[in-house]
Protein backbone atom coordinates (compact mmCIF):
# COMPACT_ATOMS: atom_id res chain seq x y z
CA UNK A 1 0.00 0.00 0.00
CA UNK A 2 1.11 3.60 -0.90
CA UNK A 3 2.16 6.24 1.53
CA UNK A 4 2.46 10.03 1.22
CA UNK A 5 5.65 9.27 1.79
CA UNK A 6 6.17 7.89 -1.21
CA UNK A 7 4.52 10.73 -2.87
CA UNK A 8 7.37 13.08 -1.36
CA UNK A 9 9.91 11.17 -2.30
CA UNK A 10 9.00 11.09 -5.80
CA UNK A 11 8.01 14.70 -6.24
CA UNK A 12 9.88 16.51 -2.98
CA UNK A 13 9.14 18.18 -0.43
CA UNK A 14 9.91 21.78 -0.83
CA UNK A 15 6.82 24.25 -1.11
CA UNK A 16 6.23 27.62 -2.08
CA UNK A 17 5.29 30.42 0.76
CA UNK A 18 4.57 33.46 1.19
CA UNK A 19 3.52 35.75 4.54
CA UNK A 20 -0.04 36.39 5.15
CA UNK A 21 0.52 39.97 4.40
CA UNK A 22 0.73 39.44 0.79
CA UNK A 23 -1.64 40.74 -1.48
CA UNK A 24 -3.89 38.40 -3.56
CA UNK A 25 -2.68 39.63 -6.08
CA UNK A 26 1.02 39.35 -5.30
CA UNK A 27 0.45 35.57 -4.20
CA UNK A 28 -1.68 34.95 -7.83
CA UNK A 29 1.32 36.46 -9.50
CA UNK A 30 3.96 34.15 -7.86
CA UNK A 31 1.23 30.73 -8.74
CA UNK A 32 1.19 31.72 -12.13
CA UNK A 33 5.18 32.17 -12.44
CA UNK A 34 5.80 29.02 -10.82
CA UNK A 35 2.37 26.94 -12.53
CA UNK A 36 1.32 26.20 -9.25
CA UNK A 37 -2.36 25.46 -7.65
CA UNK A 38 -1.81 26.51 -4.11
CA UNK A 39 0.58 28.27 -2.18
CA UNK A 40 1.88 27.69 1.74
CA UNK A 41 0.95 30.57 3.75
CA UNK A 42 3.01 31.39 6.63
CA UNK A 43 3.14 34.34 9.60
CA UNK A 44 6.45 34.83 10.92
CA UNK A 45 8.00 30.93 9.55
CA UNK A 46 5.04 29.41 10.68
CA UNK A 47 2.95 27.57 8.96
CA UNK A 48 -0.88 29.18 9.03
CA UNK A 49 -2.71 27.80 6.04
CA UNK A 50 -2.77 27.58 2.53
CA UNK A 51 -4.12 29.65 -0.74
CA UNK A 52 -5.98 27.98 -3.28
CA UNK A 53 -7.19 29.27 -6.77
CA UNK A 54 -10.33 27.67 -5.56
CA UNK A 55 -10.23 30.46 -2.26
CA UNK A 56 -9.91 33.51 -4.83
CA UNK A 57 -12.61 32.76 -7.04
CA UNK A 58 -15.35 32.15 -4.15
CA UNK A 59 -13.67 34.69 -1.43
CA UNK A 60 -12.51 37.71 -3.78
CA UNK A 61 -14.06 37.44 -6.91
CA UNK A 62 -17.81 36.09 -5.87
CA UNK A 63 -17.93 38.87 -3.23
CA UNK A 64 -16.41 41.56 -5.16
CA UNK A 65 -13.25 42.06 -3.28
CA UNK A 66 -9.76 43.70 -4.78
CA UNK A 67 -7.41 41.60 -5.32
CA UNK A 68 -4.66 44.51 -4.82
CA UNK A 69 -6.15 45.63 -1.20
CA UNK A 70 -7.38 42.35 -0.07
CA UNK A 71 -4.38 40.15 2.00
CA UNK A 72 -3.94 36.46 1.70
CA UNK A 73 -4.78 36.08 5.83
CA UNK A 74 -8.35 36.97 4.80
CA UNK A 75 -8.97 34.22 2.48
CA UNK A 76 -7.13 31.50 2.86
CA UNK A 77 -7.91 27.94 3.77
CA UNK A 78 -7.10 26.94 7.70
CA UNK A 79 -9.08 24.45 8.20
CA UNK A 80 -7.17 21.36 5.93
CA UNK A 81 -7.40 18.52 7.37
CA UNK A 82 -3.36 17.49 8.77
CA UNK A 83 -2.46 13.88 7.41
CA UNK A 84 0.97 12.66 8.30
CA UNK A 85 3.87 10.73 5.40
CA UNK A 86 2.60 7.32 7.29
CA UNK A 87 -1.17 8.22 5.54
CA UNK A 88 -2.03 5.82 2.85
CA UNK A 89 -2.61 7.61 -0.91
CA UNK A 90 -6.83 5.49 -0.09
CA UNK A 91 -6.52 7.68 3.17
CA UNK A 92 -5.63 10.47 1.85
CA UNK A 93 -8.15 9.99 -1.19
CA UNK A 94 -11.20 9.61 1.21
CA UNK A 95 -10.37 12.87 3.08
CA UNK A 96 -10.17 14.63 -0.14
CA UNK A 97 -13.64 13.17 -1.46
CA UNK A 98 -15.34 13.38 1.76
CA UNK A 99 -14.34 17.45 2.41
CA UNK A 100 -14.44 18.66 -1.28
CA UNK A 101 -10.86 19.85 -0.77
CA UNK A 102 -7.80 19.33 -3.66
CA UNK A 103 -4.70 20.32 -1.48
CA UNK A 104 -3.52 18.36 2.10
CA UNK A 105 -0.74 19.59 4.23
CA UNK A 106 1.51 16.93 5.36
CA UNK A 107 3.49 17.37 8.95
CA UNK A 108 6.07 15.68 10.57
CA UNK A 109 6.80 15.94 14.22
CA UNK A 110 4.26 18.85 13.69
CA UNK A 111 6.28 20.13 11.27
CA UNK A 112 4.98 21.16 7.75
CA UNK A 113 6.95 18.78 5.36
CA UNK A 114 5.30 19.10 2.64
CA UNK A 115 1.50 18.95 0.41
CA UNK A 116 0.27 16.79 -1.99
CA UNK A 117 -2.61 17.74 -4.14
CA UNK A 118 -5.61 15.18 -5.44
CA UNK A 119 -2.95 15.03 -8.96
CA UNK A 120 0.01 13.82 -6.94
CA UNK A 121 -2.49 11.07 -5.30
CA UNK A 122 -4.23 10.49 -8.92
CA UNK A 123 -0.14 9.90 -10.47
CA UNK A 124 0.62 7.77 -7.75
CA UNK A 125 -2.52 5.60 -8.28
CA UNK A 126 -1.91 5.12 -11.90
CA UNK A 127 2.11 4.60 -11.20
CA UNK A 128 0.76 1.39 -8.21
CA UNK A 129 -1.22 0.08 -11.43
CA UNK A 130 1.80 0.11 -13.67
CA UNK A 131 3.49 -1.83 -11.19
CA UNK A 132 1.36 -4.13 -10.65
CA UNK A 133 0.58 -4.71 -14.56
CA UNK A 134 4.01 -5.09 -15.10
CA UNK A 135 4.97 -7.21 -12.19
CA UNK A 136 1.74 -9.44 -14.04
CA UNK A 137 3.34 -9.25 -17.30
CA UNK A 138 6.34 -10.54 -15.96
CA UNK A 139 5.15 -13.39 -13.83
CA UNK A 140 2.92 -14.54 -17.40
CA UNK A 141 5.89 -14.64 -19.33
CA UNK A 142 8.26 -16.44 -16.85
Amino acid sequence: MKKVSNILDRKGSSVMTIDASTTVLDALRLMDDMNIGSVVVTDEGKYVGLLTERDYARKVILRGKSSLETSVREIMSTDLPPIIPENSVETCMHIMSENNIRYLPVFKNDQLCGIISINDLVTETILTHEETIEQLRSYIQS
